[in-house]
C-alpha cells in the first residue's frame, strides 16, 4: 500500500512536469527558437505555444524591439596622424530570430567590432578638422556598411551616431587658442568697423555743420551789404534831394577835424585836400554872408564887430592859412621846400608854408594825402 502511494505520487509529479514542459508562453515582442532532437525546428511567437516535452528544446527568448548599445571610446588615427577617441552609439533591431541565433555566436560583439573597423576605415581618410565637422557623413557611411554586413545575421541597423570625438589634450589647447584668436580677430574687426563708421558720421556731421555755418555767414554778409547799400543810397538820395550848400559842407569838415586827433596816431594828422577850400568858405561865411548893419561895415569887417567876433574871424583865417601851408609843404617835398626857402631867403620874402607851428605839429609825410595843384583854391 505504501509503495502504491509513492508510485502514484511520482507518476503525478512526472505528469505535472510534462504538462509544464509542453506548454510555453512567449511575451509580446519576444521570440524563441525550438530545437527538436538538437536541430532547429521552429520559432515560437508571442502567446501560448505547445511543444513536445523531452524532445523539443526551447532556446532563450530574443528581444525583437529596437535596442541601443553604447560602445566604449575607440582610438582612431586620422589622416594627419592624430589619435582621437570616438564614442559611438548603435541602434539596431532583430528581424530574424533564427539568423540571430544560429548565424553568429554573439551579434552584439560582432556589431561592436564591425563598427570599430568601419569607423577606422572612414576616419582614416579624413584629417582632424574634417572629422570634427563631418559627423553626418561618418554616420551615413557607418550605417550603410553595418546594415549590409549584419543583414545575414538577422539584424537591421537603424542608425549609428557618434556621441563624442575627443582629440588629445595638446590638440584641444591648440584649438582653444585658435578659436580665441579667431574671436579676438572678429572683435577687432567689428571694433574697427564701428570706429570707421563713427568717424565717417562725425566727418559728415562736421561737413554739414561747416556748410550750414558758411551759408549762414554768406547770408549774413549779403544782408549786411544790402543794408549798408540801402543806407548809403538813402543818405545819397537825401543829400542830393536837400541840395546842401558849400557852407554846410565846410562846417561838417570842421566838425570832423577834432575826431582825427582822438585816434592813436594823434601826433600825425592826414589833412584832406579839400580842407583849405572848407576853411576859406567858412571864413567867407563869417565875413561876407553877414548883411551890412550898424554892427558890421560894408566889407563885413567894420568897426561894428565886437572883440569876440574879430578874434573868431582872425582865428579862422590863421587856421586856413596853416592848413594851406601844410598842404603846400606836403606837396612840394623836403628838397623843393629847402630850395624855395633858399630862394625866398635871398629875396627876403617868407614862404606861405613857413607859418610857425607848435611843437606837436608834424608835416604830412604822405604825398597821397597832400593837396593836388588842381584842387588849390
Amino acid at each position: 500500500m505504501d509503495a502504491a502511494v509513492i508510485a502514484g505520487i511520482v507518476i503525478a509529479f512526472v505528469a505535472i512536469l510534462t504538462v509544464l514542459r509542453a506548454v510555453r508562453i512567449v511575451p509580446q515582442a519576444r521570440a524563441a527558437n525550438v530545437e527538436r532532437l538538437g536541430r532547429y525546428y521552429r520559432t515560437l511567437g508571442p502567446g501560448l505555444n505547445f511543444v513536445i516535452p523531452y524532445i523539443d528544446r526551447v532556446r532563450p527568448l530574443l528581444d525583437l524591439r529596437e535596442q541601443v548599445v553604447s560602445f566604449q571610446p575607440q582610438p582612431v588615427i586620422t589622416e594627419d596622424n592624430l589619435v582621437v577617441d570616438i564614442d559611438t552609439v548603435l541602434y539596431f533591431q532583430v528581424t530574424d530570430p533564427r539568423a540571430a541565433e544560429y548565424e553568429i555566436a554573439n551579434f552584439i560583439q560582432g556589431v561592436e567590432q564591425l563598427t570599430v573597423t568601419t569607423l577606422r576605415n572612414v576616419v582614416g581618410g579624413m584629417d582632424l578638422e574634417k572629422t570634427l565637422t563631418s559627423r553626418d557623413m561618418i554616420n551615413s557611411q557607418l550605417r550603410g556598411v553595418l546594415d549590409e554586413a549584419t543583414g545575414k545575421w538577422g539584424i537591421r541597423v537603424n542608425r549609428v551616431e557618434i556621441k563624442a570625438i575627443d582629440p588629445p589634450k595638446t590638440i584641444k589647447d591648440a584649438m582653444e587658442k585658435q578659436m580665441r584668436a579667431e574671436r579676438d580677430k572678429r572683435a577687432a574687426i567689428l571694433t574697427a568697423e564701428g570706429q570707421r563708421q563713427s568717424q565717417i558720421l562725425t566727418a559728415e556731421g562736421e561737413k554739414q555743420s561747416s556748410i550750414l555755418r558758411a551759408e549762414g555767414e554768406r547770408t549774413s554778409q549779403i544782408l549786411k551789404a544790402q543794408g549798408q547799400s540801402q543806407a548809403i543810397d538813402e543818405v545819397f538820395q537825401a543829400v542830393h534831394r536837400n541840395d546842401p550848400d558849400p557852407k554846410l559842407l565846410a562846417y561838417q569838415y570842421l566838425q570832423v577835424l577834432p575826431q582825427l586827433a582822438q585816434g592813436q596816431g594823434n601826433t600825425f594828422w592826414v589833412i584832406p585836400s579839400e580842407v583849405t577850400s572848407a576853411m576859406q568858405t567858412l571864413s567867407k561865411a563869417f565875413t561876407e554872408s553877414l548883411p551890412a548893419s550898424r554892427a558890421t561895415g560894408a566889407d563885413g569887417r567894420g568897426p561894428g564887430l565886437s572883440a569876440a567876433g574879430s578874434e573868431a574871424v582872425a582865428e579862422a583865417e590863421r587856421a586856413a592859412a596853416e592848413a594851406k601851408a601844410a598842404a603846400e609843404d606836403s606837396e612840394l617835398g623836403p628838397r623843393q621846400i629847402e630850395a624855395r626857402r633858399a630862394d625866398a631867403g635871398a629875396d627876403g620874402i617868407p614862404l606861405a608854408g613857413d607859418v610857425p607851428r607848435g611843437a606837436g605839429d608834424v608835416p604830412n609825410p604822405d604825398p597821397a594825402h597832400a593837396v593836388r595843384p588842381d584842387e588849390r583854391p
